[in-house]
């Protein structure tokens, strides 16, 4: 057989890797992970359509302050500006997961290709990319964020990039250790041998190979960016008022903690409800797409 159809049965093989561990091994196989897939869908769906279903507006306000679960036009009451929680809550998914999944998605572009490069490079290259990448991991993520984000300025565009960069560096050390890993099989070699042109075994051997294991641990990080999302807007950073934010609605419900309990505990059960269900259908993902699982 030679190099270039070995290369070319490896790329193949690798190319369905992932869709051949799904196969193999079905997600949601105990009930938290089933659970947390349904919470993760119901979010989505939420921030999807739920604007469309609640025909309230979030920020239209009233002089009806404070009112109650199950009053009159409003099943979950008021907040202290007479504004419909209900409606708010609705309205408040989607910028959160906006910000959640794009940085998530900045994070992922950034650290896979700084790991994929440092990875098949090796040498100096490796030397001099993940020595950046420990500078970034040497600071506390969210101090990185905040940092980013008040140099920048409060704001959705800040947060997202904020968020991205401070969370690239790990992805970019899993994406370094796997690709070094398959750059020493022997399909990569074959390619090497048969002058294959670097970016199309970065892109179309190596990549296809690591998806498994990036994609649960992009998930994972999905958990991280909705809760500095959550956290930067509790403290004035994030997404500013008077958009609905479920981090700017426990800040603002706070100082009615004992009298209205329900402006703090709603937002903040939503926000940490999606934060768990990620971890766990990360966790779900990994076991599924686990390399040792598809021998």
């Amino acid at each position: 057989m030679s190099d270039a159809t070995f290369a070319a049965g490896a790329t193949g093989a690798g190319r369905s890797s992932v869709r051949v561990a799904l196969h193999r091994r079905r997600l949601a196989r105990s009930w938290p992970a089933v659970l947390s897939w349904l919470v993760l869908a119901a979010v989505l769906l939420v921030a999807a359509v739920g604007p469309l279903l609640v025909q309230s507006d979030p920020l239209r306000q009233t002089p009806s302050a404070l009112l109650p679960f199950g009053s009159p036009g409003h099943p979950l009451g008021t907040d202290d500006l007479g504004r419909d929680e209900l409606a708010r809550l609705v309205h408040g998914a989607r910028p959160l997961l906006l910000v959640s999944f794009a940085a998530t998605a900045l994070a992922a572009v950034v650290g896979t290709a700084i790991g994929l490069v440092a990875g098949y490079a090796g040498g100096v290259v490796e030397q001099a990319l993940m020595r950046l990448v420990d500078l970034a991991l040497a600071f506390p993520s969210i101090l990185l964020v905040i940092l980013l984000v008040a140099a920048a300025g409060p704001g959705t565009v800040s947060l997202i990039v904020g968020i991205g960069v401070s969370l690239a560096p790990g992805l970019a050390r899993l994406a370094r250790a796997l690709t070094a890993r398959e750059a020493a099989r022997d399909y990569v070699v074959a390619c090497r041998l048969g002058g294959t042109r670097t970016a199309r075994i970065l892109v179309r051997e190596l990549l296809p190979n690591i998806a498994g294991p990036m994609l649960a641990q992009v998930v994972m990080t999905l958990s991280i960016a909705a809760g500095f999302a959550a956290g930067l807007s509790y403290i004035g950073l994030g997404i500013q008022p008077p958009t609905p934010d479920w981090g700017y609605m426990v800040q603002a419900g706070q100082e009615f903690l004992y009298s209205a309990p329900r402006l703090v505990v709603l937002p903040a059960t939503l926000t940490l409800l999606f934060v768990v269900a990620c971890n766990f259908v990360g966790d779900d993902l990994r076991d599924a797409l686990d390399p040792r699982g598809t021998a």
